[in-house]
């Protein structure tokens, strides 16, 4: 059975979602109100790592909507893209934080799938630090988090998320099209 909350949250996150999908700056507010309606969610079905993530995209959101009003200079900032190195340590990071986390979890919780909760967790801060910074590379890394998300919100029985989270898959494939197309006119402007 769905419950109220997870409705609320899930239509504020759809809409904040789309928004920084579409490039909004309205992304970010609503971002703040549905990660603090996911954080008591999902610590009410003991994920764990979820909730730490949830309170790590408040305080990211907040940073990400000035980042996206003042940019460089004061003007807004413009979509760019990430480095390789830059991405490759960030993936390593994301993978050690994987199981040290998860490892944490396993042995001083009663987390269920640490280790998958806890790549959802990793991989979601990678996405999110790229997101902030306006980086194309933000969206496959949002896929990754998805893809990984789906099965593991169903397996609690928060099926409504899990659909969800099977939309927001695809809005990171279009926003990662849509995206590139806006960094290409930046550029040629």
């Amino acid at each position: 059975m769905t419950s109220p909350l997870e409705l609320a949250a899930n239509a504020v996150m759809a809409v904040s979602i789309v928004l920084s999908g579409r490039n909004s700056i309205h992304s970010w507010w609503l971002g703040i109100l549905g990660c603090a309606m996911f954080a008591a969610l999902f610590y009410s079905v003991n994920l764990y790592a979820d909730v730490a993530l949830q309170l790590f995209f408040i305080v990211t959101c907040v940073i990400g909507w000035l980042q996206w009003l003042r940019g460089a200079g004061g003007a807004p900032l413009p979509i760019s893209r990430a480095r390789l190195r830059t991405l490759w340590w960030m993936a390593g990071i994301g993978l050690l934080a994987t199981a040290g986390y998860g490892l944490m979890l396993q042995i001083y919780t009663n987390a269920y799938a640490p280790f998958i909760d806890s790549s959802v967790l990793m991989f979601s801060i990678v996405a999110q630090l790229l997101l902030m910074g306006r980086r194309l590379e933000t969206w496959p890394f949002w896929l990754l988090v998805n893809t990984i998300s789906v099965p593991l919100y169903a397996s609690r029985g928060l099926y409504l998320t899990a659909v969800l989270y099977a939309g927001y898959w695809i809005n990171a494939l279009a926003s990662w099209y849509f995206w590139r197309r806006q960094m290409q006119a930046q550029a040629a402007a």
